[in-house]
């Protein structure tokens, strides 16, 4: 806390902030000494420095992100749009990510100085082995966090690679690192589910218990569209992040962010816990949702509950014979 500056998270952040207006990076900068919390991010690095599972994901991550993108080949490729997005399952199927979705771009999703001049967020996400990421915050949950990472930056490089050897220019984006795009939003708007009270994205299939990568391209993929399964109403009566969170980070209600009303995690209050501990994710790992078989039976379940409600208001709203 030594390292703290004087500004803080949440204003970077812009909590409170009726007006809309580009993010602004306040974590994760690729040069810590241009943001605020560069500080505490460098110091991030010196926790628990031989930890075996952290040490070994970040040495497999480096040499996949060290790799190189395949040559951009002759002239682009024309398929229809839909066979282009139909030809992202193929990374499912292969194993290479565990769901895919396309975006138009949206320049909402760009962060403050930075322009991103492709028409196309093709978003990927890899999913979190349930039982290590189930002893966070410990090394073990570390390490998971960090050889997804790796794993969502060889996906996004795969199908970058993939574009280019179609034709087509494609920029892979992957985390932690700050870049030019906010992944949550694209990967919202693609059908990657939706924002639970933890801050992370709750997907039918995966949970809370995935990360995310992009690619930007040109090429004329088909969007894909957003999902929505009941998941505002179940986090607005469910406290178990929020209960679970040792610095009481997780805010019971929405709160209003750049002109947006939504859920929102305190930063000031998370990263000390998070850089004390080398990471955390306990929130995503008791996560009803990210249980392995929950998600899906739950938003089913969601869905009934709310085709009755609906039937319901319908027969209410329905003439009545008059008497």
């Amino acid at each position: 806390m030594a390292l703290a500056p004087p500004l803080s998270g949440n204003a970077i952040n812009g909590l409170g902030e009726e007006a809309a207006r580009p993010a602004r990076v306040v974590y994760w900068a690729p040069d810590p000494d241009t943001i605020p919390h560069g500080a505490m991010q460098r110091w991030f690095y010196t926790v628990d420095p031989d930890a075996a599972p952290i040490v070994a994901a970040r040495a497999a991550r480096q040499m996949i992100l060290a790799a190189p993108l395949a040559d951009l080949a002759g002239p682009p490729v024309e398929r229809p749009s839909e066979e282009w997005t139909e030809s992202l399952t193929r990374f499912v199927e292969d194993g290479i990510c565990e769901k895919t979705g396309v975006a138009v771009m949206d320049t909402g999703w760009v962060y403050e100085g930075q322009s991103i001049p492709q028409s196309r967020v093709i978003m990927l996400g890899v999913q979190h082995d349930f039982d290590a990421i189930s002893t966070a915050p410990e090394a073990e949950a570390g390490g998971e966090v960090i050889r997804q990472y790796g794993r969502a930056a060889a996906a996004a490089k795969t199908v970058a690679s993939w574009l280019r050897q179609q034709g087509w220019e494609a920029e892979p984006v992957t985390g932690p690192m700050a870049g030019k795009l906010l992944l949550i939003p694209p990967a919202l708007a693609c059908g990657f589910g939706e924002l639970g009270k933890h801050g992370s994205i709750i997907d039918s299939d995966m949970g809370a218990s995935f990360r995310l990568a992009a690619v930007l391209t040109d090429a004329p993929l088909a969007p894909t569209p957003p999902q929505s399964f009941g998941v505002d109403d179940f986090c607005a009566s469910c406290r178990i992040c929020e209960d679970a969170c040792p610095p009481f980070a997780i805010a019971p209600e929405k709160q209003t962010v750049r002109g947006v009303d939504k859920w929102y995690v305190d930063f000031d209050r998370c990263l000390p816990f998070f850089n004390q501990t080398n990471g955390c994710a306990i929130c995503i790992a008791v996560c009803p949702w990210s249980r392995p078989g929950v998600g899906l039976n739950l938003a089913a379940k969601l869905a009934r509950r709310a085709a009755r409600v609906q039937g319901s208001e319908a027969d209410a709203a329905a003439p009545r014979d008059a008497p």
